[in-house]
């Protein structure tokens, strides 16, 4: 299973990048919003983890303009982000987010989880 990571923290990037290879998945990064919209074009991942936070274009404009394109709508995401207000997570999960972590209250483990759980769910 392919996996995006969008990250603009190369410690935090690398840290989930690990994990999730050691757990078995293939994993593509991106530093910010275009290059992830770009990779996810080139490449199509099954999940993306999404920071919020990002240079270029943030989380939310990924998200926007991933639901407006037919050939990226249905990739599954979580965003994984440390702004953990009630209205931006709203806002995520309105935008098309399945899932909303908080980097702060998960460790890398929980966030393989959590992968695991949403591609578990049926579409």
């Amino acid at each position: 299973m392919k996996v995006l990571i969008v990250e603009d923290d190369p410690f935090l990037s690398e840290m989930y990048s690990t994990k999730l290879v050691e757990s078995g998945f293939e994993i593509d990064l991106a530093g910010d919003g275009q290059t992830a919209l770009e990779k996810m074009t080139a490449n199509k991942p099954d999940l993306v983890l999404l920071d919020i936070v990002l240079p270029k274009i943030d989380g939310f404009e990924v998200l926007k303009k991933m639901k407006n394109d037919q050939n990226l709508r249905d990739i599954r995401v979580i965003a994984l982000t440390n702004l953990g207000q009630k209205e931006e997570v709203q806002k995520g999960l309105d935008l098309g987010a399945e899932d909303y972590i908080i980097k702060a209250h998960f460790t890398p483990s929980e966030v393989v989880a959590k992968i695991r759980e949403v591609m578990e769910k049926k579409l």
